[in-house]
């Protein structure tokens, strides 16, 4: 004689079954590479497994990640996505517009999300920000449009300079549009400016030579990956030197670095993680658009300012939004 089953018990059979967080095949946990130029501990890998873990997803349970590190080697990048690709990962996680280009380079099948990047758009790795087509999507952080303001803080900072270095990832294909930018907003303020170029990890000597002979006032470090992987050394650099400097993240300021203004860059990879959430759940890349942020942070850091000798006009102090005493 057949048992009826009563809408109490199988409700509760139901709500015994082990559902995924992602709309996976059973018994399939994905397994996301993530990329970083850097090296292991940092940061912004950290934020985004947090995203993860606040929608459900374990790691070691139901997802796992390849980790790759660059360790600010970025000729070591396409190697590196190379091997994420042979893994056959659901999706790689990258950040860096020289990342994200080797990973693109790689494949044009394996969903991408990045992490943070310069200028996805002016850069040729997305169409649009809002139709980004391919295999790309994920988060910007509109560095073109921010160099200017980085300029117009530091001449706010240090009223009297009026020779600014700018130090340039020319690997980085961003470089080019935030040069434009912030070479516009020194002749509105007056400013000469020496570009300073890095054409890779193994030419900081070289370039703080030519910053040196420059005799610059300070120092504007454009946004690069590169740059943020070898932070402490240019920090080191600028504070031994006594030279005001202005970065774009608070990695930095974190180093020791005087002031920063740009997005929080670890809230957009926490962002990246609801990315990677839709993609699994079954979205693509083309059919989800790129994020721009939308809160910026101008960090000051009295500590560094009083080891160079520098005296922050309060009209710019309580202007900042986090002042490091």
């Amino acid at each position: 004689m057949t048992k009826k089953i009563t809408r109490r018990t199988f409700c509760s059979i139901l709500l015994a079954l082990p559902f995924p967080a992602q709309a996976q095949q059973p018994g399939k946990i994905p397994r996301i590479g993530l990329l970083r130029v850097g090296s292991s501990g940092d940061p912004y890998v950290e934020a985004f497994r947090q995203g993860l873990r606040d929608l459900g997803y374990v790691e070691g349970r139901n997802i796992t990640i390849e980790y790759r590190y660059g360790d600010g080697k970025e000729n070591r990048l396409a190697e590196l996505a190379a091997d994420l690709v042979r893994l056959k990962v659901d999706i790689i996680v990258v950040g860096g517009t020289q990342a994200i280009t080797a990973v693109k380079n790689a494949t044009q099948t394996i969903p991408i999300v990045m992490g943070a990047s310069s200028d996805p758009v002016g850069t040729g790795l997305v169409a649009s920000l809002a139709r980004p087509g391919g295999n790309i999507t994920g988060l910007s952080l509109l560095s073109p449009e921010l160099s200017g303001k980085r300029l117009e803080l530091l001449k706010e900072m240090v009223p009297k300079v009026s020779r600014i270095g700018l130090l340039s990832d020319t690997g980085n294909a961003a470089t080019v549009l935030m040069l434009k930018e912030t070479e516009a907003a020194a002749r509105a303020l007056g400013l000469q400016v020496q570009v300073i170029e890095v054409r890779s990890s193994n030419d900081f000597d070289s370039a703080f030579a030519a910053v040196k002979k420059a005799r610059v006032g300070a120092l504007n470090v454009l946004s690069s990956s590169v740059f943020s992987a070898h932070r402490k050394f240019i920090v080191e650099f600028a504070t031994k030197n006594r030279l005001p400097a202005i970065y774009n993240n608070d990695q930095f300021i974190d180093a020791g670095g005087l002031t920063a203004y740009g997005p929080n860059i670890a809230d957009l990879w926490r962002r990246a993680a609801t990315f990677v959430d839709k993609i699994l759940k079954g979205r693509t890349p083309a059919d989800l658009p790129v994020e721009q942020p939308m809160r910026f942070e101008f960090i000051i850091n009295l500590i560094a300012a009083k080891q160079i000798g520098l005296t922050i006009p309060p009209n710019v102090l309580v202007r900042a939004d986090r002042v490091i005493r």
